[in-house]
């Protein structure tokens, strides 16, 4: 009975939500991540979808916290025990579907939340550095509000949103945005990684 009430409140958000605006994740891709993973995958969509539309007329900066806040609910886990890979880049559904990831999928997830929310992708960066704290790589998403502006972190091991200054446990080592891949000295004009996952995201991975 909880299941079917569920459901129906499920149904009828998504169905006012589509005759609103476009919703973040359709109904026919919807259905297909509620059969894979099923009612408590479709639930947690539901609450993104709530967190989108609370903030969706605030500013850059509330987009951000709400964003950053969501999916830091996310619990952390390897590449290894999730795909049995070494570094595997999931899509957004793949991550809030199986509810676990690791750093990329955190950025990966909130950068196209955002791009959702109006947010320009010009302002958005994936930035990968040196953890001192954890001594390993790690990737994070960086918003520049103007392309001289010092960056803000959005970090899934610390839920505070930090200006980069102020982030000492961080040494960054390349940005890059979208097809465009910057880093010192050095131009490159694809990235392997993102290239295949947006042929997950065109193909609807989950």
């Amino acid at each position: 009975m909880f299941k079917q009430r569920v459901l129906v409140l499920l149904s009828l958000f998504f169905i006012t939500t589509a005759l609103a605006n476009e919703p973040y994740v359709d109904k026919p891709l919807l259905d297909r991540i509620s059969e894979k993973y099923k009612i408590y995958a479709k639930k947690r969509f539901f609450y993104l979808q709530q967190t989108l539309d609370s903030v969706k007329d605030k500013s850059d900066l509330e987009k951000l916290e709400a964003v950053n806040n969501f999916f830091n609910d996310v619990r952390y886990s390897s590449d290894k025990k999730i795909y049995n890979k070494s570094d595997y880049w999931a899509t957004p559904w793949e991550f809030l579907g199986k509810d676990r990831g690791d750093c990329e999928d955190y950025a990966i997830s909130k950068y196209f939340a955002l791009k959702y929310l109006g947010v320009e992708p010009k302002k958005l960066f994936f930035t990968y550095a040196r953890s001192t704290k954890f001594k390993a790589a790690h990737m994070v998403l960086t918003y520049f509000e103007t392309p001289k502006s010092e960056p803000l972190i959005l970090d899934n091991t610390n839920r505070k949103i930090f200006p980069a200054s102020q982030r000492k446990d961080l040494t960054p080592i390349y940005n890059f945005n979208g097809d465009l891949l910057n880093q010192i000295g050095k131009e490159k004009k694809s990235h392997k990684k993102w290239d295949q996952l947006k042929l997950n995201m065109q193909r609807k991975k989950i």
